[in-house]
């Protein structure tokens, strides 16, 4: 696939969930709010996809999203942190210091990564890969915890789907250490 097609899947697809988000909110804050939780699960979900073909199945994952995956996950993300920052700033949030610095390491590496990535050899891409992966992987799993354990009343969404979001994000892992040790065993066969 080509990274045209795939950035307007992800401009389409965001566009979508906007505007899901307003026909079963309403165009108002709280509409806002749902496209913004609309938007990270979306986000989650190519991420996901991201973090478990890359390592072993890189030709599918380029197949789906362009060999510029990290570019896509990157405008995905951009957009829902648009949202994020538009939505707080309407409703006067205010951040929780600890979480913002994690989540702005995150998006450092998320909005850097697509223009470091081809300049380094393999083994430093490997490496630079698995770091990105596993903290952005870490940084969902911090963000769906507190809310399944109930720590964050204020935010949108039902606790039915926290609990779903949290075993995608529990599902990638568990796929990842399947896929890794399936990887293995075929190595040394």
């Amino acid at each position: 696939m080509t990274f045209r097609r795939s950035l307007l899947l992800v401009l389409a697809a965001e566009a979508l969930v906007a505007v899901a988000a307003v026909l079963l909110y309403d165009f108002n804050i709280s509409g806002l709010q749902a496209a913004t939780r609309f938007s990270g699960r979306l986000s989650a979900f190519i991420f996901g996809l991201i973090f478990i073909l890359l390592p072993y199945h890189r030709e599918r994952l380029t197949g789906i999203l362009s060999n510029k995956f990290f570019l896509a996950f990157a405008v995905a993300h951009t957009i829902h942190l648009i949202e994020l920052f538009w939505y707080n700033m309407l409703i006067g949030g205010t951040f929780i210091p600890l979480r913002v610095a994690g989540g702005a390491l995150a998006y450092v590496l998320i909005l850097t990564m697509p223009f470091f990535i081809g300049k380094v050899t393999d083994r430093k891409r490997q490496l630079l890969e698995n770091i990105y992966l596993f903290y952005i992987w870490l940084v969902f799993f911090i963000t769906y915890l507190p809310r399944i354990q109930g720590k964050l009343p204020y935010v949108g969404g039902t606790y039915p789907e926290f609990v779903v979001m949290f075993i995608w994000i529990c599902l990638l892992l568990v796929i990842r250490i399947i896929l890794s040790i399936t990887h293995r065993k075929q190595q040394h066969a």
